[in-house]
């Protein structure tokens, strides 16, 4: 859970344009998938989970430019301090190659 200062506000939380596609096909694989996206604090926007195994997945548009798709300061930071197993998906060849993993 991420605490504010008093009179701090949180913006919105957005999703990317992909994340219901996303979500959609970790689900056809057969993974369950749980939304973190409004968390805050760089927090990965999903939770996937698949053969008693569980992965935070930040999903980025593959559509937008590069620099478009770079972790924000607040998840690269949470990136670097996760001790889990913490993924990057932007397209569906990503997601493929993820629930592999997690078959295994």
């Amino acid at each position: 859970m991420v605490l504010m200062e008093i009179g701090e506000m949180r913006r919105a939380a957005k999703a990317d344009k992909n994340q219901a596609e996303m979500v959609s096909a970790f689900r056809t694989f057969g993974c369950s998938v749980l939304h973190l996206h409004q968390v805050g604090g760089g927090c990965p926007d999903i939770a996937v989970g698949l053969n008693k195994k569980t992965a935070l997945v930040e999903i980025k548009d593959g559509g937008k430019a590069k620099s478009a798709r770079a972790l924000t300061a607040d998840e690269q930071k949470f990136h670097d301090s996760w001790k889990g197993s913490l993924f990057v998906v932007e397209d569906l060849g990503d997601v493929i190659a993820l629930v592999k993993g997690l078959e295994k």
